[in-house]
């Protein structure tokens, strides 16, 4: 079976919309698009050369599919290396819709059942690349095995996040971490279960106070 490895450029407020550059996606009036050009220092391009130095395929959305298509097949220079592998592996592209997939080795999967099944498979790894709007849905189907967070010192205000509108409560387990010399942490984590809400109070005794406010929950008058 094939693992789902996300790997995602976040800001501190959890955004992801267009790390690259300014026009990539200004969906939105998204206009702070290339805000990772700072921060992307040497561990930071490590830890990506690692992400993509065993066979993988790609797990795309539409939208970022489409960006994708439009950029790497045609990169020069320093990136070339990396469009290459990008050109020769197979995209996966979760889409209801019929527009064509005109990049070389590239596949369309209509829902979550059919990458479930690919996810079955035998193959190398699926590692998405931004698609944001996958990882309400794929956590909820218990489809990722892996998730590769580079989060760095910006806010952003707004703009599509990681984990928006419709994300379940699971819980996650850190495996590995480190810092880079631009303040970005990049943190891999696996799913772990349901989320397990507990007490930090040790004496477990409620105020008047405390119980007078529980009351008032209780009733919606708080």
């Amino acid at each position: 079976m094939r693992k789902v490895i996300g790997a995602a450029f976040v800001s501190l407020d959890g955004v992801m919309q267009a790390p690259g550059l300014p026009t990539e996606d200004p969906t939105g009036d998204f206009k702070l698009g290339g805000w990772l050009a700072k921060y992307f220092d040497g561990a930071v391009g490590e830890r990506v050369d690692a992400l993509f130095a065993e066979p993988f395929d790609l797990l795309l959305g539409r939208r970022t599919y489409d960006i994708f298509a439009a950029y790497w097949p045609f990169v020069e220079g320093e990136n070339k290396g990396i469009g290459e592998r990008f050109d020769r592996a197979a995209k996966f592209v979760v889409t209801r819709g019929e527009q064509p997939l005109d990049w070389q080795n590239s596949h369309r999967l209509a829902d979550l059942d059919a990458l479930a099944r690919t996810r079955r498979g035998e193959g190398p790894s699926l590692v998405i690349q931004g698609s944001g709007t996958f990882y309400p849905q794929i956590l909820a189907a218990g489809l990722i095995d892996r998730l590769v967070l580079m989060t760095f010192p910006v806010v952003l205000g707004s703009g599509k996040r990681l984990f928006g509108e419709g994300t379940p409560p699971r819980s996650m387990r850190m495996v590995e971490h480190q810092f880079t010399p631009t303040g970005a942490v990049i943190a891999e984590y696996e799913p772990s279960g349901e989320v397990e809400p507990g007490s930090l109070d040790a004496t477990g005794k409620a105020s008047r106070a405390e119980l007078e406010r529980r009351e008032k929950i209780a009733e919606g008058a708080w």
